[in-house]
């Protein structure tokens, strides 16, 4: 145990390690106790959105099993959960009467959390918006923004008094690229009006967001998880630098810029700026004073510049991996290098507060065998990365702590059930857990790290 123990000791007594989940993943129990549906409880069940029209109505069945899982939790030695609360168990129609059910719900996990002596990273958005709020345009809309404030609120009022940190939103790149102009993540939209209006709401809700939840508890540690993308040229040439530089401003900077600068780019504006109905005091808004951020990666993207007619900005394209380079089951290139060159990057560009990684890991669909799950692709993953980790850090880069995804496998939002990023093995026809190799390994590099305190 040689390496864990030399990586172990690369990380200061205070860095946490944690590992994270999503509502819509890992609940279940869709109608149970007064939720409604979110948008993604429709489009799972629109043909061809999703795999084999799979869908979160059982998912892991957390909703029921969450002590079980908290005991999980603690068995691996982790020091903080990072999980998201369900709009529409807490507000059904998105605005209106609180389901005091659903923050029922919350208030026992989070107790238990406490008990068990675990952190609490909640983020109040993780994609499952409420049905009820796609009849006014879902995130292209600007009453979703002001319906978010009042949800954050409501949550911080109730919950916030044990919570050690709070996240607003969760990769607006998905809910505003995959799911306003790829038509990849619910609603479905592939519409470049769409997107621009969404990116601009999504911003504004952020800003209220935090606003209403500092209303509520004014020390809550308060931030923003952001899947920012690492953009590598293909070739050597002055095209495709230009181009990588352009899809960093479309990818990154578009969040990045106002959040904590409080503008847009002139390309930005330039591109979308018609589109996005900014009014004045938006970027003031949104431009709030953050404790932290967190930062979700996985893979690299290879940019290639798009110089077709019809090309639309940031005309560069996307060259996906090829077969013979070494992918996850998910067909991710692992490039754990391209971690620590976006922190130095972002770093660079932005002055941005300390940062945790709130998602990294991998998907690899390994099953039992003789009881045993032997996903040593995984481990290898998972150490690279954290090697990166602490390549940034030694850099100067202020991360703070590390959040695993994912705990156990669960729903895949597109991918359905097919995918299976958990280190914990989840049987979807009995709900049971079983744990991987690498949650043995994680829990082996916890216990070397907790020797240093």
């Amino acid at each position: 145990m040689a390496s864990e123990r030399t990586l172990a000791h690369r990380f200061p007594a205070d860095f946490q390690f944690g590992v994270a989940t999503a509502a819509y993943q890992i609940e279940g129990a869709v109608a149970e106790d007064g939720r409604k549906p979110s948008i993604w409880d429709a489009f799972s069940r629109m043909p061809g959105r999703v795999y084999r029209q799979h869908s979160g109505d059982v998912a892991c069945d957390h909703y029921h099993l969450w002590e079980n899982d908290l005991d999980l939790f603690k068995s691996l030695g982790v020091d903080a959960y990072r999980f998201s609360i369900a709009w529409p168990r807490i507000l059904p129609e998105g605005r209106g009467p609180v389901n005091e059910k659903g923050l029922d719900f919350y208030d026992r996990l989070i107790d238990g959390m406490v008990a068990r002596g675990l952190k609490v990273f909640p983020t109040l958005y993780h994609w499952d918006l409420p049905l009820a709020l796609s009849g006014d345009g879902c995130w292209t809309a600007r009453s979703t923004a002001e319906a978010f404030a009042d949800y954050a609120e409501i949550v911080v009022r109730r919950l916030g008094d044990r919570m050690d940190a709070l996240a607003t939103m969760n990769e607006p790149w998905c809910i505003c690229h995959l799911s306003h102009l790829y038509g990849i993540h619910a609603p479905g939209e592939k519409s470049t009006d769409a997107f621009a209006a969404a990116v601009h709401t999504l911003n504004l809700a952020h800003g209220l967001g935090t606003q209403a939840a500092r209303s509520a508890k004014p020390d809550l540690p308060m931030g923003i998880v952001l899947n920012a993308h690492i953009g590598y040229p293909v070739a050597e040439t002055v095209e495709d630098a230009e181009a990588t530089e352009r899809a960093f401003l479309f990818n990154n900077d578009i969040y990045f810029a106002p959040v904590f600068e409080g503008r847009y780019h002139p390309e930005i504006l330039e591109a979308f700026g018609d589109k996005m109905a900014i009014q004045d005091g938006d970027l003031k808004t949104i431009n709030q004073p953050l404790d932290w951020w967190g930062l979700n990666y996985y893979t690299p993207m290879r940019i290639k510049a798009d110089a077709s007619p019809t090309a639309e900005y940031p005309r560069a394209g996307i060259v996906p991996p090829a077969a013979s380079e070494d992918l996850t089951d998910i067909g991710w290139e692992i490039h754990e290098d391209g971690l620590s060159d976006l922190l130095a990057e972002l770093y660079r560009r932005y002055t941005l507060p300390p940062c945790y990684i709130t998602e990294n890991g991998a998907c690899y669909n390994d099953e039992p065998v003789d009881g045993i799950i032997d996903d040593q692709r995984r481990i290898n993953y998972l150490d690279k990365h954290f090697h990166a980790t602490a390549n940034a850090r030694d850099a100067g880069i202020p991360v703070k702590g590390y959040f695993l995804w994912s705990l156990m496998d669960n729903f895949e939002w597109a991918e359905g059930y097919k995918m299976r990023f958990g280190i914990v093995h989840v049987d979807y026809e009995t709900l049971v857990r079983t744990l991987k190799n690498s949650a043995y390994w994680y829990l082996d590099l916890i216990k070397e790290h907790q020797k240093t305190r």
